[in-house]
Order: C-alpha cells, then structure tokens, then sequence
C-alpha cells in the first residue's frame, strides 16, 4: 500500500467497500500502488496495468492494454468506438467483486504477462483520417 493513494479511498462518500475490495485484489497481485490522474494506478516496473475509478454509477477497473485481454469471460467493456486500446470492467456491489475476485485475478495477471512480454496495441489514425476527409486534405 501507498499511503499518498489512501486519500482516495478516503474521501470516496459512494463505493468506498468496493473500492477497498478492488485495491486489495490488485495489491495481492503484487503491482506497485501509486496515484495517477487521481485515481490509483497499480504498476509493473513503472508501466501502468491497471486504473481503479469511481463513477456515478459504478466503479472501474481500467485496463490500460485491455484490448489485448482474451476476455474469457466475456466482461471487458470499450468506452467507445475511439478507444482504442483500454477496457474496463463495471462493478456496482461488493458481493460481485468478492465473487469475481480470482477472475479479476486472473485479467491482471494476464495483463502482467502482455506487459513483460512487450505486446503493444496496434493504434489506428481514425481520427487524423477523419479530419483529413472532412477537410478533403487525403
């Protein structure tokens, strides 16, 4: 545990169960605790895995090569049709997060193994295509 994140945990007035339940999960999957963009971030030799976030209406696990996940169980969510590379997985009780606990586990550590193994995801230039149509500059 970092103590310069706990003021996340902290000052969480909604989720604070489930937000303790997911840094336990990733803390025992021995990552590297620190704050980025406020929010915690769990490490690898200082390459980012995965992003705990809370949310209105759910907290998150972000995983920053999410993409390259085989998400066999089906639960990885794409923000949006633009993001290309993470995915996160939606909580909204603790008893779910407590029940998905070594699935949970078992994302990150296959998550740990892309990031050892050097595996980047392929980015497509959607967006520069795009302005180059609009402004028929292709």
């Amino acid at each position: 545990m970092n103590p310069k994140v706990d003021f996340f945990f902290n000052k969480a007035q909604k989720w604070q169960e489930e937000l303790e339940q997911l840094r336990a999960i990733a803390l025992d999957c021995q990552l590297t605790e620190d704050l980025k963009w406020g929010n915690p971030c769990y490490t690898l030799q200082n390459n980012n895995i995965v992003l705990i976030h809370a949310f209105k209406d759910y907290c998150a696990y972000l995983f920053f090569k999410g993409a390259l996940l085989k998400d066999t169980d089906g639960i990885l969510i794409q923000q949006s049709e633009n993001v290309q590379a993470a995915r996160h997985i939606r909580f909204t009780d603790v008893t779910t997060i407590k029940k998905w606990a070594p699935i949970l586990k078992a994302y990150i550590y296959e998550a740990i193994e892309i990031e050892k193994s050097g595996l980047k995801v392929e980015l497509k230039k959607l967006q520069i295509f795009r302005f180059l149509m609009i402004f028929n500059l292709s």
